[in-house]
């Protein structure tokens, strides 16, 4: 259950400065001393997880990697998947190799689709065997990495990151445009170029945004919204330049003014 309450300009200013040292920091370290002023909660305001697809994934353990093990694993309708530590934003310690169950698994991406089914945080719980086995593991992750077949879209493995409270998360949040049916640009006739469907942000594990709003209903033709314009919790870090490019209005399509012709 994700709590909802507004927090005073003094508690949002000292937790940004404090997310804000701790993520220039994070070539050392990806976690967040117990001592800070934890939990987080969800702004009001600002998107939040939908409890509708609030899921515990299944899972029993996996003895070996490799191919032909991979290939019995799917055969039997199994997913191969990692679940690790995230340590520094691109390497993972504390590594159990694991199998989930294609059905969940492909019924969640279907659901969410891909770039969100990646920012979405769920329980895990691995066992002995599926259902009633003895419980070996369960614990909050962020799905990391998702490969799936080119042909069919049936997911071929899966990466999971452990995301406890004190943990910073490197994430490609989704970007959920908005206000085209009033937009100035788009009502002229003119057309938009999205130059960035997701955006990569330092999350604490709490407050990962399931997507970012933007916000295209004052854009005329040749405006453009960059990165920081994006309106996110104060606690998250953009890694890229704020001066990079979103979206931005544009003229016409050659094929929409030959049709005026």
């Amino acid at each position: 259950m994700f709590i909802r309450r507004t927090l005073s300009n003094k508690t949002l200013s000292l937790r940004f400065r404090f997310f804000s040292q701790a993520a220039l920091s994070l070539d050392q370290s990806f976690s967040v001393s117990p001592s800070s002023p934890f939990p987080l909660t969800y702004l009001e305001g600002f998107p939040k997880p939908d409890p509708k697809y609030a899921e515990t994934i299944l899972a029993i353990p996996r003895a070996a990697s490799g191919k032909s093990i991979a290939a019995k694993e799917r055969k039997v309708g199994r997913v191969p998947s990692i679940v690790f530590e995230q340590e520094d934003g691109q390497h993972g310690g504390n590594k159990r190799l694991i199998s989930v169950q294609n059905n969940q698994i492909r019924k969640l991406v279907k659901h969410l689709g891909q770039s969100f089914f990646l920012s979405r945080l769920f329980d895990l719980e691995v066992r002995s065997e599926f259902g009633t086995g003895d419980l070996i593991e369960k614990v909050r992750v962020l799905p990391r990495m998702l490969h799936l077949h080119a042909g069919t879209d049936a997911p071929l493995n899966v990466t999971f990151i452990r995301a406890p409270s004190h943990a910073l998360l490197k994430v490609d949040v989704p970007l959920a445009f908005r206000g085209e049916d009033v937009c100035p640009g788009l009502r002229k006739g003119l057309f938009l170029n999205t130059i960035k469907r997701t955006v990569k942000f330092v999350c604490p594990a709490d407050i990962i945004p399931p997507y970012i709003d933007v916000d295209l209903s004052e854009l005329d033709g040749g405006q453009k919204l960059v990165m920081g314009d994006l309106k996110v919790h104060p606690a998250l870090k953009l890694i890229h330049s704020k001066d990079e490019p979103v979206c931005k209005i544009m003229g016409a399509r050659v094929s929409d003014q030959q049709k005026k012709k």
